[in-house]
């Protein structure tokens, strides 16, 4: 008699996950650990907290399943650079209370410390820069419950829209391994979309999580600006445009993420404005008739694959199916003069970053050191004059302020996420040595990211579309700055809508 009530409330569990997730899961011998079958996979991290939280399953149960899991699946993809799992064992002595208390994690390795640990944002030069303390962001996830095991792959200094670097080698996406995971965020898009994790940290300084979650079938935000705390070694990257946050398969993982990391830190020169409520509570929530700005055409002027076009035609009927008002418009920038001010920061700030880094140590960063892109990059940061800089960040200003009146019109502007879906490996990575071409090549794969990281609006990507090959792609929908509440009503009217949980690579 108690065994079988002990199965009735697993079996409750089980069931309202797959009710989350809109996915059949299948029964468990009684005598076996879900942790131990992989069953873990069936849940997001707000399920597999409660898991452990109802002593379904243990911190370290979980942490012995993600480990195994990585063991089988991560040669075929590469998603790793940095794994400790005996220190996350140890931090599990001692976790947080927080909303996701015992719940595996992994950081991107770019951008954030974990006292102790490497950063080495993918880089040579960087391979024995270890951490001195936790990142504000960080220690707001060990607050959290977080047990944080590894670190995901970049490519040198987020710098493309691929996951390729000549320290880790190329990471794979789950969904066909001869095509790219995405970039800079796609070592944490691959784990993802692999479920060795529900949840991945990432970062998006010009599209680096929605293009990797259009490109591995997740679902990825980027915050408003000074939403998500980046200090305290610094307040902001790429001025203003960089943001943190995380590639998730359901959105009520990403809302409860963004409250627990959410706020003003000590020393910031700006902040988000502050939410009505909890972003978890918007997750449900009645959008309301939004009235939304559909945009086909590329800024700058590059071809969109049909595919792409097709993936933000669907959402925009599946939107005006739920309710919503929706209008073809077109944007109110200069394309190329965005581009151009977005290269020039962008330029400036790795120089910055290499410059300091040879004064500390001592040691010119040599050409042998980074990939050929990277040096090219460095090179033409150094030769801009600060007037140049200081008029690029001018633009980003002027551009933010013609958006801003632009939604004045439209609560939301959907449009692709991508100009093409993901491309075969090699073609973006920064080891090219023709840069002009390589140029050309990320302008038309990514056309459309960057303009919401200029304006430090709140960006979305959701999985809403395939390709007849089976290719992920994604639909990226963009809102008034300060106002991620109505991207996670709409988000979750989509999930329900169209359910995606249940759409997994073969690995």
């Amino acid at each position: 008699m108690n065994n079988q009530r002990r199965i009735t409330r697993r079996e409750m569990l089980r069931r309202s996950a797959a009710a989350t997730f809109a996915v059949a899961v299948p029964n468990p011998r009684p005598s076996e650990s879900i942790a131990m079958q992989d069953d873990y996979t069936q849940y997001d991290a707000l399920g597999l907290a409660e898991l452990v939280a109802k002593r379904k399953v243990s911190p370290v149960e979980l942490l012995g399943a993600v480990r195994r899991r990585i063991e089988a699946i991560n040669p075929q993809i590469n998603a790793f650079s940095h794994l400790f799992f005996e220190r996350a064992e140890k931090q599990i002595q001692s976790l947080g209370a927080g909303p996701f208390r015992g719940v595996p994690f992994a950081l991107k390795d770019i951008g954030v410390y974990l006292d102790g640990t490497v950063t080495a944002s993918g880089c040579r030069y960087f391979k024995n820069n270890v951490g001195a303390y936790n990142s504000t962001l960080v220690a707001r996830y060990l607050q959290s419950g977080l047990v944080i095991f590894g670190k995901t792959t970049t490519p040198e200094f987020g710098l493309t829209t691929t996951t390729e670097s000549e320290m880790y080698g190329p990471t794979r996406n789950p969904w066909n391994r001869e095509r790219i995971a995405g970039g800079s965020s796609g070592g944490a898009a691959a784990a993802v979309a692999a479920r060795i994790l529900p949840m991945a940290h990432g970062s998006d300084g010009g599209g680096s999580i929605r293009i990797p979650a259009s490109c591995c079938g997740l679902f990825g935000l980027k915050p408003t600006r000074g939403r998500v705390p980046m200090g305290p070694s610094q307040f902001e990257g790429w001025a203003g445009a960089s943001a943190h946050h995380a590639l998730t398969v359901s959105v009520r993982d990403s809302a409860a993420l963004l409250d627990v990391s959410a706020g003003p830190e000590p020393g910031s020169p700006y902040h988000a404005p502050a939410p009505a409520r909890p972003f978890l509570n918007e997750v449900g929530a009645d959008p309301g008739r939004l009235r939304i700005a559909l945009v086909l055409d590329s800024p700058t002027k590059t071809r969109v694959d049909p595919e792409c076009l097709k993936a933000a035609k669907d959402a925009a009927r599946l939107c005006e199916r739920l309710g919503h008002q929706v209008e073809e418009a077109a944007l109110p920038v200069d394309g190329v003069q965005m581009r151009d001010a977005f290269l020039t920061v962008l330029q400036t700030s790795i120089a910055r970053i290499f410059d300091d880094a040879a004064a500390a140590r001592n040691q010119p960063v040599a050409e042998s050191d980074v990939e050929p892109i990277t040096w090219l990059t460095y090179q033409a940061g150094r030769r801009i004059s600060g007037v140049a800089y200081a008029r690029a960040v001018g633009i980003f200003h002027h551009i933010g302020l013609a958006m801003a009146r632009f939604q004045e019109k439209y609560d939301v502007i959907l449009s692709p996420t991508l100009g093409k879906p993901p491309v075969e490996l090699g073609i973006l990575s920064l080891s090219q040595r023709d840069a002009e071409k390589y140029g050309r090549e990320v302008s038309d794969f990514s056309p459309f990211t960057s303009l919401y990281n200029i304006t430090g609006q709140p960006s979305m990507s959701v999985p809403l579309h395939s390709t007849p090959d089976g290719l992920p792609v994604g639909a990226m929908f963009s809102a008034r700055f300060g106002d991620e509440a109505t991207l996670f009503r709409l988000a979750s009217q989509l999930e329900r809508a169209q359910p995606w949980a249940g759409r997994r690579p073969k690995l």
